[in-house]
């Protein structure tokens, strides 16, 4: 699927985000708010939100209904998913989505509790993922642009799965949307 502009992609969310967030009882547009929201609510700039908000869209890419990490299958949303940002937003953006699935395995290495707080779903994709870092993986990591950001996003991913959260909906991030977009 080829997104185009912010259009399509708020489109994208709006049409195929009621899909189930992996195992958990929310879906994908609940997770995706919930952690935009604990974003703005922490006071980060427009785009760590927005980075926040999209950092899943790769798994809206896929078959509807589709669980490849129950099937065994890694789908690395995270690729397809920074690839969309950054032409639609630039690195800023889509740094912390390509980074976000490294910063659970970073995490999983350097924080002794980190792995026991994952959900269910969470470890079985970090087990696809390859597991926690080496320290020659985190070296590498800290050496990437927004790696810190990306440690931001995961914390707020590992967050955003309460089924009975009331956040704003999708319409209250526009403004940030269209501020943080490349211009056509």
């Amino acid at each position: 699927m080829k997104i185009r502009s912010t259009e399509e992609l708020v489109r994208l969310y709006r049409e195929r985000a009621d899909l189930p967030y992996g195992l958990t009882d929310v879906t994908q547009l609940q997770h995706a708010l919930q952690g935009a929201h604990l974003a703005r609510s922490e006071g980060h700039r427009p785009e760590l939100v927005v980075a926040t908000l999209f950092h899943d869209v790769g798994h809206l890419l896929g078959r509807l209904n589709d669980n490849p990490a129950e099937r065994g299958i890694d789908d690395r949303h995270e690729i397809s998913g920074g690839r969309i940002l950054a032409a639609l937003f630039g690195d800023e953006i889509a740094q912390p989505t390509r980074l976000h699935v490294a910063a659970k395995r970073y995490l999983c290495a350097t924080e002794a509790d980190y792995f026991g707080r994952l959900s269910p779903d969470s470890v079985r994709s970090l087990e696809l993922q390859g597991g926690p870092m080496s320290d020659a993986e985190c070296a590498a990591f800290r050496a990437e642009p927004g790696w810190e950001d990306a440690l931001l996003v995961r914390r707020w991913d590992d967050r955003a799965k309460d089924p009975h959260a009331n956040v704003p909906g999708l319409d209250a991030y526009l403004p940030d949307i269209a501020a943080c977009a490349r211009a056509a």
